[in-house]
């Protein structure tokens, strides 16, 4: 697919004016990098980093019924959901596989926001709609008119907070606020996809006709962070700042053959509800308990591990990687794989099998991931 052929962000014209790297993902003309991946990776785990994350899919749910449908159509308890607060979900197959993990988020009684990753747009509001049947709700597509960016990083709320007269520091993670930044009606929630504090602003009722309202908040909050050190972050750095955080990518880590509780994101599942999509099967795992789960890597010494490669344990083959990358943070190579439940604990030592070499690796929990690789940079310097 040529470059004229993809679909392009509100921002596409200025990634391009300031020299980004483009290239094609999840449909999308989209920047890699503006200068290096490296130096963006560092600058938002130390200061700033804001990133274009338009390709993402999002959705506004409402309706009488639109409670009782995210109810059966999500494994995580709903109904408990305050105003503004939200969650971290999956949609899962009656097998228990996932279709997409998502954030969803309260803005009113009957009023959901979500928040589906780029790739499966399409698969996605496909399955939303799908199963909508026999509920009194309208899923509406509004990923074309919300140009999305993500602030992150140790700065990133305070430079955020000078284009707002309302207190971002009081507004609770994974919550939600409607507000006006600059001017710019938005919602902005207080989640992210690095490991750092930050918040996701999605700008409303923007169309690509009228781009240049885009253009103007993303500067406006450019320039407000540059006294902070505040730089653009293109995909490379979004993948190796998740990777080090332990999160998972669509399509690597999870997909329709991997349950929640073989992810270790079982917390989202909630057994007492009584009926939801996938419930009987995720029943039946968890008292069976998963097999292949995953887990975090940290290589101890040379070799960066790539999706794909073996890991084994004394000769015997015990799963594989399924995300890997050097970690700007120790120099080293990480990942994220699938092993055999008797090596899911951290502190495990194995194999990372990287051509014909086989390379020791620690385990490690995906949520202790980040926290252990700044302990360890911490430690070097």
């Amino acid at each position: 697919m040529t470059s004229s052929q993809l679909l392009t962000t509100h921002l596409h014209d200025w990634h391009v004016a300031h020299g980004a790297k483009m290239v094609e993902f999840a449909g999308f003309h989209m920047p890699l990098w503006y200068k290096a991946a490296v130096p963006e990776h560092l600058a938002t785990r130390t200061a700033a980093g804001i990133f274009d994350v338009t390709h993402m899919g999002r959705a506004m749910i409402t309706g009488p019924e639109a409670t009782q449908y995210l109810e059966y159509l999500l494994p995580t308890r709903i109904q408990r959901l305050e105003t503004g607060e939200g969650t971290y979900s999956t949609f899962c197959t009656m097998k228990g596989g996932i279709v997409d993990d998502l954030f969803l988020f309260r803005l009113a009684e009957n009023e959901y926001y979500v928040v589906v990753n780029g790739a499966n747009r399409k698969k996605d509001f496909a399955w939303m709609n799908k199963h909508a049947d026999g509920f009194k709700v309208k899923v509406a597509n509004i990923s074309d008119i919300t140009p999305m960016f993500a602030l992150q990083g140790p700065a990133a709320v305070m430079i955020l907070q000078k284009l707002t007269t309302t207190d971002l520091s009081s507004v609770p993670r994974f919550s939600s606020i409607q507000i006006k930044l600059d001017g710019h009606e938005v919602i902005a929630t207080r989640s992210g996809y690095t490991g750092e504090d930050g918040f996701e602003i999605a700008q409303l009722n923007v169309s690509l006709d009228e781009k240049e309202k885009a253009v103007n908040l993303w500067n406006r909050i450019l320039d407000k962070g540059q006294e902070e050190g505040l730089v653009p972050v293109g995909l490379a750095a979004r993948d190796t700042l998740r990777l080090e955080a332990g999160m998972v990518l669509y399509g690597n880590d999870i997909n329709e053959q991997t349950s929640p509780y073989q992810a270790r994101i079982g917390f989202i599942v909630h057994l007492k509800k009584k009926t939801f999509l996938g419930r009987e099967a995720l029943v039946t795992e968890k008292q069976e308990k998963p097999q292949q789960l995953r887990i975090g890597l940290i290589m101890l010494g040379k070799g960066i591990p790539r999706t794909g490669n073996p890991i084994s344990s004394k000769g015997e083959m015990i799963g594989e990687v399924t995300s890997g990358s050097i970690s700007p943070l120790i120099k080293k190579g990480v990942g994220l794989g699938y092993v055999q439940r008797a090596f899911r604990k951290s502190d495990t030592l194995v194999h990372v099998e990287i051509g014909k070499r086989k390379r020791w690796a620690e385990v490690i929990h995906p949520k202790r991931m980040l926290s252990r690789l700044k302990a360890l940079a911490s430690s070097k310097n």
